[in-house]
């Protein structure tokens, strides 16, 4: 049963911070050339970065905490921070809320190969899902948990693969309004994950 509770509150927080609903039109216009094959190689390998990337933060976490001497606390309330604006981002919309810039968009067009950057990293695997991942970890008790966490991630991997692969016809299907519609309700769970990661630093601090 609580393995269970974990997974489900993992895969919810990772996913919701990682929102490849707002990936889908970035991911268009940066393969918008390639054929469908090329395209399905690309977010195939993007996702598969991403786990890399999650992973390593996931099991190599405890060691950069020990290393700088952060707390658990601190690391919970600096994750809960990061993901409570990367979720007001979402809630309002703007160029401030994009995760790259027009810059880094257009020079990402002339890439053959965009599955590492820009897709797994910033797109997919941003600074947010970073601190989701640790903020996760830092709440471990055992072994097990961090294999279950691991195993969200591998979920969330799986689902942000089958959302880029329909990513043409749901932008088509969903529309300007649709998107939006669904980014802002992403940005309200981000929202109310990234306070539960701060009551969750302060109030062994409180105690």
């Amino acid at each position: 049963m609580i393995s269970t509770g974990l997974l489900l509150t993992s895969f919810i927080s990772i996913f919701s911070i990682v929102n490849p609903l707002t990936a889908m039109p970035v991911f268009l216009a940066l393969t918008e050339n390639n054929t469908p094959q090329e395209r399905k190689r690309q977010a195939l390998k993007g996702c598969l970065f991403m786990v890399g990337i999650l992973g390593a933060f996931l099991f190599g976490g405890t060691y950069i905490i020990n290393f700088y001497g952060i707390s658990i606390e601190g690391i919970r309330i600096a994750g809960g921070l990061m993901i409570m604006s990367w979720g007001f981002s979402l809630l309002n919309p703007k160029e401030s809320g994009r995760k790259i810039s027009k810059e880094d968009e257009e020079e990402a067009v002339e890439k053959i190969d965009i599955s590492f950057s820009p897709l797994a990293m910033p797109l997919l695997s941003g600074p947010g899902s970073i601190a989701a991942v640790l903020g996760l970890a830092s709440q471990a008790a055992e072994f097990g948990h961090y294999i279950i966490i691991f195993l969200s991630i591998l979920l969330v991997a799986l689902s942000s693969y089958g959302v880029l692969r329909i990513a043409p016809k749901a932008v088509k299907y969903l529309g300007k309004t649709g998107m939006t519609a669904l980014t802002r309700m992403m940005g309200f769970i981000a929202l109310c994950i990234g306070v539960q990661f701060l009551i969750n630093g302060i109030t062994p601090l409180l105690n």
